[in-house]
């Protein structure tokens, strides 16, 4: 299995290249210009896609990380029917294009269940997105399921996700990516007790948003 350093940078190798070559090129052309507008560009991507180390201060043996950075905008009772098949916790994280956009693990489990649903690209700081593009990650842990949800918004055209099932995930493991402006959703069983709220600024793998019950 590939890292996923290996595969981010697979996701923006053409991208990278493509502003190198018109750095170089305009140079030549002696468009400085030019050139530096390429280079902005280049120093943009690399800023969006960049991956810092994270790790939490301190996690007990219960606490759930973040799945990604962002802002909590909902915390609600739903009925989960893909994985959890019942009533959860759905703890809603939006991505700004400011924002990390690499996805981690939120407790170590087993990648059990995995679905891409194709769909729409609607504004993904909507409440109701449930027809937009996603990739669904469901996780078998010692303490019971959870599922992450990766929604595309209104400019992402791309979901990664380097696992699949049968996979042994860390907590705060990377898990994949979403390009540009996106939300990730959290579901956890109704037993869990949820620590984030409406409106913090969170960051994957280093956030304790919900802790198991004991």
């Amino acid at each position: 299995m590939e890292s996923g350093v290996v595969a981010a940078w697979r996701e923006v190798r053409a991208i990278v290249l493509t502003l190198i070559s018109a750095i170089l090129f305009t140079l030549w052309m002696q468009k400085r210009g030019l050139a530096l507008l390429a280079a902005i560009l280049l120093g943009w991507v690399c800023y969006f896609f960049r991956d810092p180390e994270r790790i939490p201060d301190s996690t007990g043996a219960l606490d759930i990380l973040s799945p990604a950075d962002g802002r909590v905008t909902a915390i609600e009772q739903v009925n989960e029917p893909d994985f959890i098949h019942g009533p959860a916790w759905r703890i809603s994280i939006f991505l700004s294009l400011f924002d990390v956009h690499v996805q981690r693990s939120p407790y170590a489990g087993v990648v059990q269940f995995l679905r891409y649903q194709p769909g729409d690209f609607a504004p993904a700081f909507l409440k109701d997105t449930h027809s937009n593009e996603a990739n669904l990650i469901g996780l078998k842990t010692v303490h019971g399921p959870l599922l992450v949800k990766q929604i595309a918004g209104i400019l992402a055209r791309r979901i990664v996700c380097w696992f699949g099932p049968g996979d042994a995930l860390a907590a705060g493991q990377r898990l994949g990516l979403i390009k540009f402006g996106s939300r990730v959703d959290l579901f956890l069983p109704p037993s869990a007790e949820v620590l984030a709220h409406v409106g913090q600024q969170v960051y994957g793998g280093q956030t304790i948003v919900a802790r198991w019950s004991g």
